[in-house]
């Protein structure tokens, strides 16, 4: 078994939206995701940490957004998702 600290790196957080939430119900997780992990990386560390089987990883590049703040434009940082589909019977809490 490999030591968990070194997962925490990998898993920056879930993404809790409304898509995700129902998607939950048949077993596929989504997570934000370091940069520059991989599909292997991100199968071990959820594997690792929540102590379930994953049978897939999607992963998602998503791109920085132009927004405006008091009329000044600026972006949002560009972000890596991961949807993890689980075996079925597995679950992950998500609070």
């Amino acid at each position: 078994m490999a030591n968990p600290n070194q997962y925490y790196d990998v898993l920056v957080r879930p993404v809790v939206t409304e898509k995700s939430t129902l998607h939950q119900a048949s077993g596929q997780y989504t997570f934000e995701v370091a940069p520059q992990a991989n599909k292997v990386e991100i199968r071990k560390a959820v594997e690792t940490l929540f102590k379930v089987k994953v049978t897939s990883v999607n992963i998602v590049r998503l791109p920085g957004k132009i927004k405006r703040s008091f009329g000044r434009p600026g972006m949002t940082r560009p972000w890596k998702k991961a949807v993890i589909t689980l075996r079925k019977g597995d679950n992950i809490e998500i609070a």
